[in-house]
């Protein structure tokens, strides 16, 4: 497709928004056929109950200095850092701060990837950025599958060994709620001991901590973890994540990351989230979520029109219904009823199923009460 076709196609979407032929030969012609990645906000708008993006339910109040904000913030702000390695149990050397575990996403492939060379390996359905930030940097994505029961899939990860520099495995793996098999985590650390770095993003970990991996990076040093304050800390618009790793992959990341990744108030209320108080109250709203959670699975295996409820570790349910039709009509109930929920059917596997995040008691009560009025075939 040349340009004058390009700038014709992109005028008939949006006119207003029409691209000249002077950018159009500018940009780079992957970007051009790139597809954004759709967020929740991005996809649905409005609403008044919003369980479509597994955001912790529930707000906080934190007191911050204005003091110093003439000032540029700290690289690696040492009270935020000292804070988390506390709560996560690693070294403080072992951690870089980012805005958002997708900044840690994007400086990982950007440090160990070289454009139009290298690849990495995600494992379908998953975190949809892996992809994203990897085609945004001219990285090559290999596809290898989950298997039918969510699992990694040893035999086809083997012959990746000499093909990838980074191997994604979400675990709770995001949308299905369900845990990686440690044991093939393992294997794979072992298996990419010296081709690769096998990164686990543990963005739902708080959830179920006992399943964490950071007990496995004095073993493997090709072991990267990605964590989040955006979910059970319910910090998601503070923007803050970690890069958890050997304090050699750590340095080469401080290499490529901004010179001021986050800012003086996003460093002051992350490291008030992470104090002693603020993490016991955070234990009892985590479990409170859980049963929440527990509750909305066992409510919706009680719906005819319900095929599957997946097992969740997460803050969020996915769950399958027996129709495109009905699933579709679904969909649309809630929303026109101003219950956002995520449509997850154009997921590989994932044909029909929707995801419920859990929000706060009153949320869920309110779709537990649309849910027991639906009528499919209304």
């Amino acid at each position: 497709m040349n340009n004058s076709s390009l700038t014709t196609a992109v005028s008939s979407k949006n006119p207003n928004l029409a691209p000249t032929n002077t950018i159009l030969s500018l940009v780079r012609e992957d970007v051009i056929e790139m597809v954004a990645y759709q967020s929740a906000r991005r996809e649905q708008t409005g609403g008044t109950t919003w369980l479509n993006a597994n955001e912790q339910g529930g707000n906080k109040v934190y007191s911050q200095s204005i003091e110093n904000l003439n000032r540029y913030p700290d690289f690696q702000p040492s009270a935020l850092i000292d804070a988390y390695a506390s709560y996560a149990n690693v070294n403080s050397n072992q951690l870089l701060a980012t805005r958002g575990a997708d900044e840690a996403i994007e400086v990982l492939i950007r440090t160990f990837c070289e454009p139009g060379k290298d690849n990495i390996v995600i494992c379908p359905p998953t975190y949809g950025m892996y992809a994203i930030s990897a085609k945004g940097h001219l990285t090559g994505v290999t596809t290898v599958p989950l298997t039918d029961a969510m699992q990694l899939d040893l035999t086809a990860l083997e012959p990746q060994k000499n093909q990838c520099k980074l191997v994604f495995i979400c675990s709770p793996n995001n949308p299905t709620g369900n845990l990686i098999n440690r044991a093939d985590i393992v294997k794979t650390l072992e298996m990419f001991s010296s081709q690769a770095l096998v990164v686990v993003d543990e963005a739902y970990i708080d959830y179920c901590p006992e399943a964490s991996c950071v007990d496995l990076l004095a073993q493997f040093p090709n072991l990267v973890i990605l964590r989040t304050l955006s979910k059970a800390f319910g910090l998601a618009g503070l923007r803050c994540g970690f890069a958890i790793a050997n304090p050699e992959v750590i340095e080469l990341l401080s290499k490529i990351i901004a010179p001021y990744p986050i800012a003086k108030p996003i460093a002051d209320i992350a490291s008030a989230a992470l104090s002693q108080p603020a993490t016991l109250s955070l234990q009892r709203q985590i479990q409170q979520t859980i049963e929440q959670r527990d509750d909305i699975a066992a409510e919706l295996t009680l719906c005819s029109w319900v095929s599957d409820v997946f097992s969740s570790k997460a803050n969020f349910v996915l769950f399958r219904i027996t129709s495109k039709a009905i699933c579709e009509t679904f969909f649309r109930y809630m929303s026109s009823n101003g219950v956002l929920i995520r449509n997850q059917s154009k997921q590989l596997a994932l044909a029909n199923c929707l995801r419920v995040s859990i929000g706060s008691v009153d949320e869920m009560a309110e779709f537990k009460r649309l849910l027991a009025a639906f009528k499919p075939e209304s």
